[in-house]
This record gives structure tokens, C-alpha cells and sequence, in this order.
């Protein structure tokens, strides 16, 4: 019997955004309503996903680096992660539902630092060789907005530190990779409560 590959979808936004808010509950409903019998929604993350990249997740998130380092280990860690987590699960049908993943560093190093785009892009295509997500769900919000919840949360990560301006920018292109794939990309207004997201939310479950 031929298993039928499964789907990748990714959660992007802007630290501040709300995202992880839903990460568990879309996992649930997605398990519940969408994956086929058989096959189980694996939820994961970037930086992270693997030993490797939960090693690497430290020293991106609290070391100094130079900008092109930075992106480099975001991207090793990358592939080791769909070698080792996103692939086998799509091959074996399993649905896969990531905490952040290319977007992302385009979003942070691109955007944010300003690495040149056309470096990153060679680097997605090398690394990804192919693999894009299914569906991506931008959660959307305002700078100065997600500014007000990030300064409310945790002790700051050095990307949750970053000024509004930086942030800015990196929503900019979020929104600019959103509108080059419109296929892909499911914005969602973060700015509203959490029940109208979540009707909202529903919608994009059961477009899949």
C-alpha cells in the first residue's frame, strides 16, 4: 500500500506575535479533524527540533555572532532537522507542524540585520532542496502591539532585545515573502482575541 505523503505546515510571526499561543490547540484540532487515520501530527521547532539543533537554539538565541555565522548555523540546523525530523514524518504521512522554520530567517537575519536576500535564498534552495511548506500561517501584528507582550513575557532572548525599529523591518518582510507566495501563506490579524483567532484559524484547518 502506498502511504500518502503528509503535509508541512510552519507558524511564523514576529516575536510578540501570539503564536505560540495556538501552536497546541492547532496541533489538537488538526489531529482531530484534518490528518488522516493512521498518521499523527508531529509538532516541532526552529532553531531546535533535533539534539543538535536545541545545542545550536543556545548559542543563536544568547551568543553574540557575526551576522553570516548566525545564518549559517540557522541553516545547518535546518538541515539537519529535515534530514533527521521533517522528512522521515512526511514520508511516513505523518503531518508536521513547526514553530518557525525559513521564513523566519529571512524574516531576522534578511529583514531584521540585513543580509543580503539573494545570499539566503541560495542557501533555501541548497538546504531545502525542494521542501516548502505546505501552509504557512503568518500571525501578523503591529510593532509597537507585540513590543507591549514581549515586554510582559520571560527574560528576553538577544532577538526579543532588539529595538522596535529592527522589528519593523522584519515584519516588512514577512509580509513581503507572504505576498510572493500567496498560495502558501495564511495571514491572520494577531491583534484580535483569542476566540476570533481562533474561528479564523478553523477555516485555514479546514481549507488543508
Amino acid at each position: 500500500m502506498t502511504v500518502r505523503r503528509g503535509k508541512f505546515i510552519t507558524f511564523e510571526g514576529i516575536d510578540g506575535a501570539g503564536k505560540t499561543t495556538h501552536l497546541e490547540w492547532f496541533r489538537a484540532r488538526l489531529a482531530a479533524e484534518r490528518v488522516p487515520a493512521g498518521a499523527a501530527v508531529v509538532m516541532t521547532r526552529e532553531p531546535g527540533g533535533t539534539p543538535l539543533g536545541e545545542a545550536l537554539r543556545d548559542i543563536l538565541l544568547h551568543q553574540p555572532l557575526h551576522l553570516e555565522t548566525e545564518a549559517l548555523l540557522m541553516f545547518a540546523s535546518r538541515r539537519e532537522h529535515i534530514a533527521s525530523v521533517i522528512e522521515p514524518a512526511l514520508a511516513r504521512g505523518d503531518w508536521v507542524l513547526c514553530d518557525r522554520f525559513t521564513d523566519s530567517t529571512f524574516a531576522y537575519q534578511g529583514g531584521g540585520r540585513g543580509l543580503s536576500l539573494d545570499k539566503l535564498a541560495t542557501l533555501e534552495v541548497w538546504v531545502q532542496a525542494g521542501l516548502d511548506p505546505d501552509l504557512t500561517v503568518l500571525f501578523d501584528v503591529p510593532t509597537e502591539t507585540a513590543s507591549a507582550r514581549r515586554g510582559a513575557a520571560r527574560e528576553p532572548d538577544k532577538f526579543e532585545r532588539e529595538s522596535d525599529s529592527f522589528f519593523s523591518r522584519t515584519r516588512a518582510e514577512y509580509l513581503r515573502r507572504a505576498a510572493a507566495a500567496p498560495q502558501r501563506f495564511a495571514i491572520v490579524d494577531a491583534t484580535e482575541a483569542i476566540a476570533e483567532i481562533r474561528k479564523k484559524l478553523e477555516k485555514v484547518i479546514a481549507s488543508l
